[in-house]
């Protein structure tokens, strides 16, 4: 009888939570304590809210177990709430999977004082140290070279650029932050790479799922337990280096990241602030994270489509040559007299779309959205597909096509829409250094090789991965050196 009543008493209180607000978006009714769950398909839920789009139109609720949430999509919906209304739509969830995974770092950090203060202090610390200058140009053409050497090798035979490409990312983040490069087969690399990998999957999967529904579950021993191992596990590789900072560096003179954290930790001293070593921990591993993982993956898709794309390849390859001539290599301001290299860079991040459920949002006040009520503390989700495969905003919404970046001139432009990196004051503060590595990356690897793809790999395959980010499915490359 007693087991009858707790039962009675969840479904009561789960009925509560999900009891959807006056004026609320409509959306699918929920099941109890899983929501709306059992609608989404583990290997691609984009789909699944797709569907739900055409059903219920831009603005809809969903409830992820018992929590409700609302799915924001197009264009319209998306600049409403993260531009005209970005402080009503800036918060982060705190009681989720990625949330507890990341504690106190940056992505995840609730809109308030503390997250400003670290957000401009990011900034401010990425463009002291060459974000957009050519110091940071040589850091990543310095990392490059490794890459070509690994190209260089595999010259008239195949390979798979997974790891390379997560490794170029990776060290090149790396010498932001620690102020160094570190060699391939290096533990540290080897380590925290395979990390992030499985915690974009975990985070993605069933057991964060149950996670988030379920509070109850949260500390039995199940799978997501191994993200938080993880965790622990970089930390402890990242707190090493910064006692190492510790005790090399010289006050005013920092050499990287860590050293201007430290630094503005010493300049504080106990003053209250939300500056500490531990936000520091968290900090470094969100940037870790954010750097390597989106980067890499949008190089993966890149190649993908110019080797099966082998016109755009090759018009590509004839601008560089007319531009750079007998430069000894590009620089970022080359961007500017590479019209085509840009819109195609562009439509591959439109086509990659990364991160295609952005970071969900919190509201931090009672407010309104395409004229439905939305309370104080409702999780949004951006579904990013929707903007960026937009009918109305794009010439070829469905399609790889570096037209949709190109005038009726041939001159680039970059629509509204193009938003991979989200909008608003949370949007992704690497955007800068990312654009930069893309484009020294892709123009450096084009100018000297060729890259076809194998005649025995079959028909290539576009349906990407999903997790955290997408990825393509794992690819070989066939490279060769071109004729000059």
């Amino acid at each position: 009888m007693f087991v009858y009543f707790i039962l009675l008493w969840i479904f009561f209180i789960f009925c509560l939570k999900c009891q959807r607000p006056k004026n609320f978006p409509p959306g699918p009714p929920p099941l109890p304590i899983l929501g709306n769950l059992l609608s989404l398909s583990l290997d691609n839920p984009i789909r699944d809210f797709e569907r739900l789009r055409k059903r219920y139109g831009n603005v809809y609720s969903f409830s992820m177990g018992p929590k409700l949430a609302v799915i924001i999509n197009g264009m319209q919906a998306m600049k409403e709430a993260m531009m005209t209304k970005a402080a009503d739509f800036a918060g982060r969830p705190q009681d989720i999977f990625v949330s507890d995974l990341t504690q106190n770092g940056l992505v995840l950090a609730d809109y308030g004082s503390s997250w400003k203060e670290h957000r401009r202090f990011a900034l401010m610390t990425l463009r002291n140290f060459g974000l957009g200058k050519q110091s940071m140009e040589q850091r990543i053409l310095v990392e490059m070279q490794y890459t070509m050497d690994t190209l260089e090798r595999s010259i008239g035979s195949t390979m798979s650029p997974q790891v390379m490409f997560h490794n170029v990312a990776f060290n090149i983040i790396c010498q932001v932050l620690f102020g160094t490069r570190y060699d391939y087969d290096d533990n540290f690399i080897k380590v925290v790479v395979q990390c992030f990998k499985e915690n974009s999957k975990i985070a993605n999967g069933p057991w964060a799922m149950l996670y988030d529904s379920v509070p109850m579950v949260r500390n039995l021993p199940l799978p997501f337990m191994k993200a938080f191992k993880n965790i622990e596990t970089c930390k402890k590789l990242v707190t090493r280096l910064i006692t190492e900072h510790k005790e090399t560096k010289v006050p005013g003179q920092p050499r990287d990241f860590l050293d201007c954290y430290l630094d503005e930790l010493d300049k504080r001293g106990n003053d209250g602030s939300s500056f500490c070593e531990g936000r520091l921990l968290m900090f470094v591993l969100d940037l870790l994270f954010a750097g390597t993982d989106t980067t890499s993956n949008t190089l993966l898709t890149g190649f993908l489509y110019l080797m099966t794309y082998p016109h755009i390849q090759e018009r590509c390859q004839q601008e560089i040559d007319q531009v750079l001539g007998k430069k000894d290599h590009a620089t970022y301001n080359d961007r500017h007299n590479m019209p085509y290299m840009q819109a195609v860079i562009h439509e591959v991040q439109r086509v990659a779309n990364t991160v295609p459920l952005s970071v969900y949002h919190y509201t931090t006040n009672d407010t309104e959205l395409m004229g439905y009520f939305l309370p104080r503390g409702t999780l949004i989700i951006q579904n990013m597909t929707s903007v960026l495969n937009e009918e109305e905003q794009w010439k070829y919404p469905h399609e790889f096509n570096p037209e949709n970046f190109l005038n009726d001139q041939g001159k680039f432009i970059k629509p509204e829409a193009f938003m991979p990196f989200s909008a608003g004051p949370r949007m992704c503060l690497g955007e800068g250094l990312a654009r930069m590595e893309l484009f020294l990356l892709m123009v450096t690897m084009l100018r000297r090789f060729k890259f076809i793809w194998p005649e025995d790999a079959g028909q290539p395959d576009y349906a990407p991965v999903y997790g955290v980010t997408l990825s393509p499915q794992p690819y070989r490359m066939k490279v060769q050196l071109r004729a000059t």
